[in-house]
């Protein structure tokens, strides 16, 4: 799955996102490839009416994520190689969130990019800012340890990587108490935003109601309704393992909500994935 570092274009809960989403999901795991008149459906399926599905269908070709590919007479499409570790760091993230311990290491950031590369010191900042990163100040930027790796691969991808310098870091020296500076190099009231309307939104999607009986048909509608609520809270939840962190708990206010998050993730995945698959599964088979 993918999230914003990517930079797809796809805001949460539009038919870009919920298609991003759907894709993410499952083209890996139906073989690599999904017909046209599948993605449609299912798409159609969580809300994302046919036009707007083409729509963001193109615009996810023109992103380098989708190529379009004819398998047996039928259009369908398949992933850009070049999108392959795109969706891989994206899984790592969104399906293994992680709260830092208090006893592990950060990571600074320290970075000269001149004003004749505006532009690209732009695209460095909000990339960093994507990934979860914190501005301490001009060109100076901080993120847990564990995810210097990704800092490397964006420094790498944007060619700056000669001109910044990796601090690991064991203990924060701050002016005042720590959890002021973090307050300050994080916006703590927007990602606290950001994980409650995901709950306000898993709320409406979860607990999962079980099928009314044993017989086939009610089966296959409870897998649709499934699905529904699956790709519905998946696509609320992407954001999140990316924009926050996962700072440690002694440094937040007391009333985070990322925790409770957390537990609503898992029972997305625990109540609702293997029927969402099922269905995709039932779908592609019919529509391939």
């Amino acid at each position: 799955m993918t999230g914003p570092v990517d930079d797809v274009g796809a805001r949460t809960g539009g038919s870009a996102s919920l298609v991003l989403t759907v894709v993410g999901l499952y083209l890996r795991r139906v073989g690599g490839w999904m017909s046209t008149s599948s993605l449609v459906r299912l798409a159609e399926e969580v809300g994302s009416p046919a036009p707007r599905t083409r729509s963001a269908i193109t615009r996810l070709k023109r992103r380098g994520v989708l190529v379009s590919e004819r398998r047996n007479g039928s259009a369908g499409y398949g992933f850009d190689p070049a999108a392959d570790a795109m969706f891989q760091r994206g899984d790592r993230r969104i399906f293994g969130p992680r709260t830092m311990d208090a006893d592990e290491p950060w990571c600074l950031i320290s970075y000269t990019v001149g004003e004749d590369q505006r532009g690209l010191r732009h695209q460095l900042r909000r990339a960093l800012h994507g990934i979860g990163c914190g501005a301490v100040a001009h060109g100076l930027w901080i993120c847990p340890d564990h995810l210097s790796g990704e800092v490397e691969g964006i420094l790498e991808d944007l060619g700056l990587r000669r001109r910044a310098t990796l601090f690991q870091v064991d203990e924060l020296r701050t002016p005042g108490p720590a959890a002021e500076s973090i307050a300050r190099w994080w916006d703590l009231e927007e990602l606290g935003a950001l994980h409650r309307r995901f709950q306000e939104a898993v709320a409406d999607l979860l607990p999962a109601e079980h099928a009314p009986d044993g017989r086939a048909d009610d089966g296959r509608a409870y897998d649709v309704e499934a699905f529904r609520r699956y790709i519905l809270g998946m696509d609320a939840w992407r954001d999140i393992p990316y924009l926050d962190p996962g700072l440690p708990e002694h440094l937040l206010p007391a009333d985070w909500p990322g925790a409770r998050s957390v537990e609503l993730f898992h029972r997305l995945q625990g109540e609702l994935a293997d029927r969402s698959l099922r269905h995709v599964l039932q779908v592609v088979e019919t529509l391939r």
